[in-house]
């Protein structure tokens, strides 16, 4: 019998109605498919066209070997079972990433496909456990950890919640998991496993590489790479819930250029609509788009404006973009996504009709008024019960496709920008998926609690997006919910999270400050609340004076942040870089998760305790400078850990001095 194959460029092998592809996929990497029943196909949802290359393809009886530069598929049919099992190894033949064996009695299977009678199936796939092996990236989860070994995954995304299905090992190998479905992956000591609820295949990619540097260009390669980062990016960003009339916004920038204080961006957030779903600004809060826009360009500020993918029953829009399929739809019941304020359905942001009807009636009622950016929130979409099973987009049911949903949100918005005029779009997002990054998704991380645990979960949060190739994120500076400017305990809180937010990709303040302010139109019609004030001279006098240190420090480093985020638009290097990432092979490294590097010349060690006035830093060998006190540290071999001093007025940062 013939087992194996050749394709093209692809090894293949077939066996009881299963057909296994391994194909080429860039430069040291492999893409891998597998179909019960039926022709394998080539989804897209974040793979881009591979370049060319070399590939070496071996087939005997039963056994056959796939290699593409320094990495080599070996796969073995077992001798009880006549099942394929696929073994990875780099260009030293030193095993990267194994399926599990079929156990003889236990009949196991490393590709598991549970049909649904009637409808495609449910997908299990398994590879063992390595002793040792660390495992990095993955997205955004809510949880102190950055070693995602041992630890349970939900493949969903929900408001703070950024399931990116990239990881980075200690063992020199990246992995993709190139499936939308909802589902979950388990790190186990004895085998990874991942398990999609419903899928038409099997699709993965891995890439080997020495270096995490080396495994995230070739991940960009695949997925692509961030535009280059505009200059307004570099600076402060000024938010809060909500500026919610022309003048009250127009206001606060004025006084930011009245006291000295360079802004880049100020935000214009949610509600600024009639109805949600409108798209465009309510005439009576917001008159003169047009003279607000340009009052703020002349200031040198650009106004961001808050786009969500809702359309109320009762916008002007509802009627015809129901008539015209261009909404999500509910399976059964009531076509209702979520209830805020009032009820309301999602557009279909994977309908390219409804990409191209949302762009054009943002075109009209914003970009032509002169606004360039874009903060798409709801980008998961937030479901209001996350009944992912209830809901079918254009291109699939959502439990089978629905992660890809702000990815392709996020592409709605990059098209039309670049198609009308705009080189390097970026727009700010609640949620990613894989290849967000290629449609200038600069992600944040949610809606928040401002309390001191949440303050260390976004260390890790951002960590994590950068080893899943999301090197553009941010943080609401001193979390979205629950903040009282007033209250002392909270200012510390709020001091410490700012002072970190000047070492994060974009420094960005933003929240829902209490108490709140009550707002009503001009015939007494409640609308929406604002929060409380949320400028640098809203928490008090001994607190501003530290906070215009950085926004100062922040400046000071735009020459720096060009350089390195011009590394992130061609190698896909992040920004925040966990110290593992920067020193792979220093063991003490590994599981660092309150300290990074920001770029490859400054340590970063937030105080992230109440009270705190000094920490323990991890210093790797060489030479390191405190860059507020000149103090000098020097590592040797085993690295070196010492306390350092951290006054309520100052966060730890070093720079490494290169010789």
């Amino acid at each position: 019998m013939r087992y194996f194959e050749q394709e093209g460029n692809s090894l293949v092998w077939r066996n009881k109605n299963e057909k296994l592809m391994i194909t080429p996929w860039g430069e040291n990497s492999l893409r891998v498919r597998s179909t019960l029943v039926g022709e394998v196909q080539d989804f897209r949802y974040a793979l881009l066209e591979p370049e060319e290359t070399q590939v070496d393809i071996v087939i005997e009886d039963e056994h056959a070997s796939i290699r593409c530069g320094n990495i080599t598929a070996d796969v073995i049919m077992d001798d009880w079972h006549r099942y394929a099992q696929i073994t990875f190894l780099n260009q030293r033949g030193e095993v990267l990433l194994r399926e599990t064996p079929a156990a003889h009695a236990l009949q196991l299977r490393c590709r598991k496909f549970e049909p649904y009678l009637g409808g495609d199936f449910a997908l299990t796939a398994t590879f063992e456990g390595r002793d040792g092996e660390h495992i990095y990236g993955m997205g955004q989860y809510q949880e102190e950890m950055l070693d995602w070994k041992g630890a349970t995954l939900e493949l969903a995304h929900r408001n703070s919640q950024a399931s990116v299905p990239f990881y980075v090992s200690s063992l020199g190998y990246g992995f993709l998991w190139h499936n939308p479905a909802i589902g979950s992956v388990s790190f186990g000591k004895n085998r990874t496993t991942w398990h999609a609820e419903s899928t038409k295949q099997l699709d993965y990619w891995i890439t080997a590489g020495d270096t995490p540097r080396e495994i995230s260009r070739a991940y960009g390669k695949a997925t692509g790479f961030v535009p280059r980062m505009p200059e307004y990016g570099l600076g402060f960003w000024q938010c809060k819930l909500r500026y919610w009339n022309q003048e009250q916004l127009l206001e606060v920038a004025r006084e930011y250029k009245r006291r000295g204080l360079k802004i880049d961006v100020i935000v214009c957030d949610f509600f600024h609509w009639p109805k949600m779903g409108d798209y465009r600004f309510d005439p009576e809060f917001f008159p003169d788009p047009v003279a607000m826009v340009k009052e703020l360009n002349d200031m040198g500020i650009e106004l961001m404006v808050s786009v969500w993918p809702q359309v109320a029953l009762t916008s002007e829009n509802y009627g015809e973009m129901l008539q015209q399929g261009l909404l999500v739809r509910a399976e059964y019941g009531e076509q209702i996504g979520m209830r805020f304020v009032e009820d309301n359905m999602f557009f279909d942001a994977t309908n390219p009709r409804a990409r191209d009807y949302v762009w054009t009636k943002c075109r009209k009622n914003y970009f032509d008024h002169g606004i360039r950016i874009f903060w798409l929130d709801e980008a998961e979409p937030e479901y209001g019960t996350y009944d992912f099973k209830n809901y079918r987009y254009h291109i699939g049911p959502n439990v089978q496709v629905g992660n890809v949903f702000p990815q392709l949100y996020a592409k709605t918005f990059y098209d039309g920008l670049r198609e009308s005029g705009v080189e390097n779009p970026v727009n700010l997002l609640r949620c990613a998926w894989a290849g967000s990054q290629r449609y200038g998704a600069l992600v944040w991380s949610g809606d928040i609690m401002s309390r001191w645990e949440d303050f260390r979960y976004q260390i890790c949060a951002g960590l994590s997006m950068g080893y899943a190739g999301i090197p553009w994120w941010t943080t609401d500076i001193g979390g979205f919910h629950g903040g009282w400017p007033d209250h002392e305990d909270y200012r510390e809180l709020f001091i410490r999270w700012f002072q970190w937010g000047c070492y994060c990709p974009v420094m960005r303040l933003h929240g829902d400050r209490q108490p709140h302010h009550p707002v009503r139109r001009k015939d007494g019609t409640e609308v929406l609340d604002s929060g409380y004030d949320n400028e640098v001279w809203s928490y008090g006098d001994a607190t501003y004076p530290i906070l215009t240190h950085y926004m100062e420090r922040r400046e000071s480093l735009r020459p720096y942040l060009r350089q390195v985020m011009q590394e992130a638009h061609e190698d896909g290097t992040p920004i925040m870089r966990a110290m593992q990432y920067e020193f792979p092979q220093d063991e003490n490294c590994a599981e660092l998760k309150d300290q990074y590097m920001f770029g490859g010349a400054y340590l970063v060690a937030p105080v992230l305790e109440m009270g705190a006035r000094s920490r323990q830093v991890y210093f790797p060998k060489g030479n390191w400078r405190n860059v507020d006190t000149d103090e000098r540290y020097t590592a040797g071999e085993g690295g070196l850990y010492t306390m350092v001093d951290a006054p309520l007025e100052r966060i730890p940062v070093f720079e490494k001095i290169v010789d």
